[in-house]
């Protein structure tokens, strides 16, 4: 590792590769081999994961979610900058996270443009930013106990506003062409808001924050059933999203969080519907087990994030190229070192894409319109059977990362050295 712990040096990766090449040439090739008998070609499937990018999120290098408290590790970042070296280290690792997305306040630093050179530095860029009127700030105004964007209050509706402008005015400064807005607005009891006055409330909102975007940016809204608002959320559903996204503009576009949704939800077809509307935006990806656990993505329902990627991979196939949502890890761990949970979650994403695109969509779309229930379900089951890791393992070596991200991290020593310098 270099001396001065910024990175894991391309040496480092080098040397790790070396020692794991020439399993992973066998077994590239016996996938190769018998994707070659269904007449896929193995190359052109790396090529099309290694063009699979996602942002990681400064608030995934940290501990905290999926518990009550927080249970911090020695060498966790103290500040933004740190947070960016360690997102910088999972892109060097993967070849696939070229982007950090930013949450406000808790990032805002006085001075931008010596984090976009911080961050150009390490070799990572900026997605989209993130507003938080979801909780009170020190030395804030106005609480939002009641609600931000949809409070009853004009004044307290109008700080929320300014917030969200000025995240727009960070974002800018940085680089970023998008911003990311969920609010924790609804009730708890029935009788505490009027749906419609308080829907409206947040529609009004939107349009004057949509108003403050560049013509260049994109509106994100993110919609979850419940928590912290248990009676009543004020966007709770893709269908609200949806009415709120069409009200708004062009360039509002909906969110969709995997753990943003009740357990049994056909979160594909959402996605789908979305899709068919123009108006899915971005993926938050993680998994849950109830509702918005935050886990490591793949770690309880794989086949339903398949399942997901194929209608994304459907998509994107389609003429003209247009459809390019936004997407984002999101996840926090008390559990799980936070850098080897990211690198698994984008390790999985990857081996799952690959499967995705492995399904033949001619064939499927043959069945189907045949009413061959069984073999379209094949088609499917086929694909998520394949063993991908060799491919999204080549994807890695051909983008300058690591066969194997998660053991050359725990080799590097690189947590164990930042709790030196950082402390814990």
């Amino acid at each position: 590792m270099k001396a001065e712990l910024d990175r894991i040096s391309g040496d480092w990766i080098a040397e790790s590769n070396r020692k794991r090449k020439k399993g992973l040439e066998s077994d590239y090739a016996a996938v190769g081999k018998m994707l070659n008998r269904r007449k896929v070609e193995v190359d052109l499937v790396v090529e099309k994961v290694r063009k699979f990018q996602v942002a990681v999120p400064s608030w995934g290098t940290v501990t905290g979610g999926t518990r009550f408290g927080r249970f911090p590790i020695p060498g966790l970042p103290r500040d933004i900058f740190e947070k960016l070296d360690d997102a910088a280290v999972v892109n060097d690792l993967t070849g696939a996270n070229p982007r950090v997305s930013l949450h406000f306040p808790w990032d805002l630093v006085n001075d931008p443009l010596a984090l976009k050179k911080h961050a150009r530095s390490r070799g990572v860029g900026f997605d989209a930013v993130n507003s938080n009127t979801f909780e009170d700030q020190p030395g804030q105004d106005l609480s939002y106990k009641f609600g931000s964007l949809s409070h009853s209050s004009k004044a307290v509706r109008d700080q929320a506003i300014a917030h969200n402008l000025e995240v727009i005015g960070s974002g800018i400064k940085l680089g970023s062409k998008a911003i990311s807005i969920w609010i924790g607005d609804g009730s708890n009891f029935p009788g505490q808001v009027s749906f419609r006055k308080n829907f409206e409330r947040y529609l009004d909102s939107l349009r004057k924050i949509y108003r403050g975007m560049p013509k260049d940016w994109t509106m994100l809204i993110e919609y979850k059933p419940f928590e912290p608002a248990f009676y009543y959320t004020t966007l709770a559903d893709w269908g609200s999203a949806l009415m709120a996204g069409n009200a708004v503009g062009v360039r509002c576009k909906i969110l969709v969080d995997l753990g943003h949704h009740l357990p049994g939800t056909n979160v594909e077809a959402v996605v789908a519907r979305l899709i068919q509307a123009g108006k899915l935006g971005g993926f938050h990806f993680n998994d849950s087990q109830y509702a918005d656990d935050d886990l490591t993505a793949g770690s309880i329902a794989p086949y339903r994030l398949f399942r997901i990627f194929l209608e994304l991979v459907s998509a994107s196939a389609e003429p003209g190229g247009k459809f390019k949502p936004a997407y984002l890890i999101d996840q926090s761990h008390n559990l799980k070192d936070p850098i080897e949970a990211l690198l698994q979650t984008m390790l999985e994403l990857q081996i799952i894409w690959a499967k995705a695109l492995l399904v033949d969509l001619k064939a499927l779309d043959f069945f189907r319109e045949r009413n061959d229930v069984l073999m379209a379900e094949n088609e499917l089951k086929q694909a998520f059977h394949t063993d991908t890791r060799p491919i999204a393992a080549r994807a890695r070596l051909l983008s300058g990362g690591a066969i194997a991200p998660i053991e050359l991290f725990r080799e590097s020593g690189y947590r164990k050295l930042k709790a030196e310098e950082r402390g814990g």
